[in-house]
């Protein structure tokens, strides 16, 4: 019985350790697949992140695609960006460079929101996520996408119905998870950004 409260982080965290191989370089497949846990855990949020599901799952499914069509040559999730840089595609949007960085981007959001529900304890949901879109997504939005968002996070379920629904009861399991996901997907996102700076991807704006 007290193994379920943290289900909602816990696959995801086993397969984060996956991410990476034995030489350090970032593996598609369970990058991908950590994403792809995260999803459930947005249904608890209802339709306020409906939004970032949407989104999350066109990213995914775009790399995932790509990746299927071979295997061998998308291993490494860096293993994207090259062939399009090399043909001048990564900054189109349907590109799989720009899947990635907003993919990520998406993961910054979400690990931020996670942060601030677990430091601040006194703040409100919409508070946790108002803090945590300025200091991520907002400054890549531009005027649709920004208005979109402010209105959804006005959606979001009240915190301590939502820590709730994602615990089932289980709070000190799902605040012990959630602060292990903040700490061990933080990295991850960083080694991304530091790659697609390093190509000059990382600063593509939405409309």
């Amino acid at each position: 019985m007290g193994e379920t409260s943290g289900t909602v982080f816990s696959a995801s965290l086993e397969k984060m350790k996956h991410v990476k191989s034995d030489e350090g370089d970032m593996l598609t497949q369970p990058f991908l697949d950590v994403c792809k846990l995260v999803l459930p855990i947005l249904d608890k949020f209802g339709p306020a992140m409906a939004i970032v599901k949407s989104d999350v799952g066109g990213n995914i499914s775009r790399l995932e695609h790509k990746y299927e069509s071979n295997p061998t040559k998308f291993n490494y999730l860096f293993g994207f960006v090259q062939p399009e840089i090399e043909t001048d595609t990564a900054k189109s949007w349907s590109s799989c460079t720009n899947a990635l960085l907003w993919l990520t981007r998406a993961m910054d959001f979400l690990v931020e929101l996670f942060r601030n529900l677990s430091e601040h304890q006194d703040w409100g949901m919409q508070q946790c996520c108002n803090d945590s879109y300025s200091k991520t997504l907002k400054k890549w939005h531009g005027w649709i996408a920004s208005s979109s968002f402010t209105v959804a996070i006005k959606l979001v379920p009240d915190r301590k119905r939502f820590l709730e629904v994602l615990g089932k009861g289980g709070a000190e399991n799902i605040q012990a998870d959630m602060e292990k996901f903040c700490t061990e997907f933080s990295p991850i996102l960083r080694g991304i950004h530091k790659f697609l700076a390093s190509c000059r991807l990382d600063s593509m704006k939405a409309l």
